[in-house]
């Protein structure tokens, strides 16, 4: 045998090193699948929660709420802190921090631990889910397999949410609310265990390279205010003094940051980040899209159960072919697609079929069939979906090097938690709005229901018709297929991977 041929030959050390690889992805997107499960598990739950605990019909939203305003406030801070200190480092401390608040919201006894446990749970879901991403693709610098495990990350990210709606059905009925807490505790020990023996131990590049406490402070206080005016604008209003004065707050906070980042000499977000307009617009596509998408899972959810008498089980069970779909194009189809004709031009077909899927739910009749009027929805957003979220982290980390991937990371999942919950809170206000003003005419209950869900359907799909729009103004395309180029993006120095489009053109 040659020198030559040697060379070539993979050994068992290098198949070894590649089978650790992919399990260690594996890990990491179950311990992605514990967080995003229980984003929704809840929602399955609060009926019970409430009855048992105590709570009012407007104090019953903290137990959601508590969750989502550290989660979203804490994402970007988590992916930063995850290039300075540890990547490795971050998700287990999050995993630690997750594990102990599931079992303190499982054993909750009354309404002001569940509500403190949540908080302490989000904290920790944000350490946990911010530096996955970043994580993943300086695993797999090759092209076609970071495509290929970006599609498994996606097929987590998107499929979780339907997924938890039917366990969370599963083991709300069988047993009691408690056990969708504590399922997480045997899922994040034995996650923890795996990777503190399957993933590789890195160092961060330093406070020094980017340690800037006071932007730090400042974007963590707007992005956990943002969240807050936007989950109570519901109760609020749009238009009140409440909303409006801490939306105010939030915004002038914001405008803190930028002006703290412009004049500091190591910022928290790399300027390079923000000058990609594929970075910039993956980021605003995602958020829009998950304002969309968000009036199915949640507006849906509700209209099985109101309008169609759907117990927990059968609307788990009604969402199931779209984590299938998402799941059968993430894992392999999708991420051919994105080598062969690029992110972009995969991107966009995917959002018009969610917009046909909004528009076949916005025609959804009071006595619906499954089969003829919802399953054809679920199949188009299953399949726009499953095309459209590989697309995006493709996209969304194309310019991310080994310094700022955690950062990046941390980006697009606070996108999607900023846009999931103003599209949430938008989406139910005009729902709610059209309702009363249906009953007030006279209608019947289940048809002014069914009138409030079709106005925030037909809203959602104009929100992912914007998306479409900043998808084709905004990404750049190079000439050949597979290649996304970046406007002002200069060449990573000393990165230790690039992205897949990256990869190709060097190559060519």
């Amino acid at each position: 045998m040659t020198a030559g041929v040697r060379s070539i030959a993979p050994t068992a050390q290098t198949r070894g090193s590649d089978r650790r690889r992919w399990v260690a992805l594996y890990v990491l997107c179950v311990g992605m699948l514990m967080i995003i499960l229980d984003q929704t598990i809840v929602n399955v739950a609060l009926p019970s929660i409430q009855s048992d605990l105590g709570f009012s019909q407007s104090s019953l939203a903290w137990v959601v709420n508590a969750y989502l305003i550290p989660f979203g406030g804490l994402l970007l801070l988590a992916g930063r802190l995850g290039d300075l200190l540890s990547r490795k480092g971050v998700f287990m401390l999050g995993l630690a921090v997750f594990v102990l608040a599931s079992l303190l919201c499982g054993a909750a006894q009354s309404r002001e631990m569940l509500i403190a446990a949540r908080f302490l749970q989000g904290a920790g879901g944000a350490l946990t889910s911010a530096v996955i991403l970043g994580m993943i693709v300086t695993m797999f610098p090759e092209p076609r397999e970071q495509a290929k495990a970006i599609g498994v990350f996606s097929f987590v990210a998107s499929a979780g949410a339907s997924i938890g709606l039917l366990l969370g059905g599963v083991l709300t009925e069988a047993i009691n609310w408690h056990w969708i807490f504590f399922v997480n505790l045997p899922i994040g020990l034995a996650t923890a265990l795996l990777a503190g023996r399957l993933i590789e131990r890195d160092r961060g590049i330093g406070f020094g390279q980017g340690a800037d406490v006071v932007g730090a402070v400042l974007i963590t206080a707007a992005l956990m205010l943002a969240v807050y005016t936007i989950v109570e604008a519901a109760d609020f209003g749009w238009g009140s003094a409440h909303t409006l004065g801490f939306g105010a707050a939030a915004i002038a906070l914001g405008a803190g940051f930028v002006v703290r980042e412009a004049r500091t000499a190591n910022p928290l977000i790399p300027p390079r980040l923000l000058h990609s307009r594929n970075v910039v617009g993956a980021n605003l596509i995602q958020a829009l899209m998950i304002a969309g998408l968000f009036g199915v899972f949640f507006l849906g959810s509700l209209y099985m159960q109101r309008v169609l008498g759907y117990d927990p089980l059968e609307i788990g069970l009604a969402f199931l072919p779209v984590a299938l779909l998402i799941g059968t194009l993430s894992l392999g189809f999708s991420a051919r697609l994105n080598l062969r004709f690029g992110a972009r031009a995969t991107l966009i077909p995917g959002l018009a079929l969610i917009v046909g899927a909004l528009a076949v739910f916005a025609r959804a009749p009071i006595e619906a069939s499954y089969a003829v009027d919802l399953l054809p929805a679920m199949i188009l957003l299953g399949i726009g979906a499953g095309l459209t979220f590989p697309s995006l982290m493709t996209l969304a980390m194309s310019s991310a090097t080994e310094r700022d991937s955690g950062l990046a990371s941390g980006l697009i999942n606070t996108s999607l938690q900023v846009g999931g919950a103003l599209g949430l809170a938008l989406l139910a206000t005009l729902s709610t709005t059209r309702t009363g003003q249906l009953l007030a005419t006279g209608d019947p209950a289940a048809a002014a229901l069914t009138g409030g869900y079709h106005v925030a359907w037909i809203v959602g799909a104009g929100i992912v018709l914007t998306a479409i729009a900043i998808a084709v103004g905004v990404l750049r395309v190079g000439t050949g297929p597979g290649r996304e180029v970046e406007a002002a993006g200069e060449p990573s120095r000393g990165a230790p991977y690039s992205s897949p489009a990256t990869a190709l053109r060097r190559r060519r």
